[in-house]
């Protein structure tokens, strides 16, 4: 779907949202949550699996009455668990996995909830700590790496689920703030102040916590493992203000912010300073790589 398809999409389905919230708005809201929980993108047929997911070994947890996929690449005793974002995949590790096989470490990867392999069609943050809470403790990863929303749901998980196991995080291109999340999602579907109010209550009750207290840099003032917060100054989906508010907020936490690498953050250069931080005796201070 090209940019303008999916722009004009977008606007028409906040105009019939916003037109139903007028006569039905229970179901009006129940269809904005639905929109902005289930992905568009991401999903794997398990007969056409990429390369990087071929090579691993496969096993569907079940956890809840759901399922999730895990990929396992067996290495030694120390062990990395990955943690993707939203619209991808286990698959998106694949130049990171070059690098960490350099140090022979076991790599453990998940697919979100409704991504990938991964049953359901609703994500949720919480619901994916969950999942990635189950493998933390069959596991017991010394570190965990999350990239975007998945980096979001790696402070959520260790802010919520203390554990003995976890040594050092590391968050890439990760978002804040649910709240600006949720705005930017009223702005692309252009919906009207009633809708909106009503889908940050019905997101209130679903997660147990107000959008505007639903924070990865307060999940971050909790944790106290040494961590490397990752953020691309030219980030066209996430600020580079939300990675900054992260990194000010976790105090033992060091920042590189990086230039022209976009929200995906694949670079050599970044694999390599990641590795050293995770791997190797680390003094570094915060930085900058162009």
């Amino acid at each position: 779907m090209s940019h303008i398809v999916t722009k004009i999409f977008a606007k028409l389905l906040g105009l019939s949202i916003n037109l139903l919230s007028y006569i039905a708005p229970v179901r009006a809201t129940a269809l904005a949550y639905r929109y902005f929980s289930k992905p568009l993108y991401g999903k794997l047929n398990r007969s056409e699996l990429p390369g990087i997911l071929r090579e691993a070994q496969l096993e569907t947890v079940l956890h809840n009455g759901n399922s999730f996929q895990s990929y396992i690449w067996p290495g030694n005793e120390t062990k990395v668990l990955l943690v993707h974002g939203w619209e991808s995949n286990a698959s998106r590790w694949k130049l990171l996995i070059s690098y960490l096989r350099k140090a022979g470490c076991t790599i453990i990867a998940l697919d979100a909830p409704a991504h990938g392999l991964t049953s359901g069609n609703e994500y949720t943050i919480p619901k994916y700590a969950e999942y990635v809470n189950v493998m933390v403790q069959k596991y017991q990863p010394q570190y965990l790496v999350g990239h975007s929303l998945g980096g979001a749901t790696t402070l959520f998980f260790q802010a919520h689920y203390p554990n003995p196991f976890v040594e050092k995080l590391v968050i890439l291109g990760a978002p804040s703030e649910l709240n600006i999340v949720l705005n930017n999602y009223r702005k692309t579907l252009g919906l009207n102040k009633r809708i909106f109010k009503n889908l940050k209550t019905y997101c209130t009750e679903r997660f147990g916590l107000n959008p505007m207290e639903f924070s990865a840099a307060a999940f971050a003032r909790k944790i106290d493992v040494p961590g490397l917060i990752v953020h691309d100054r030219e980030d066209e989906t996430v600020a580079f203000t939300e990675g900054q508010r992260i990194a000010e907020a976790y105090t033992n936490a060091k920042f590189i912010a990086t230039k022209g690498m976009g929200h995906r953050l694949h670079d050599d250069a970044l694999y390599k300073r990641i590795y050293t931080f995770l791997f190797e005796e680390d003094d570094m201070a915060n930085e900058e790589i162009a």
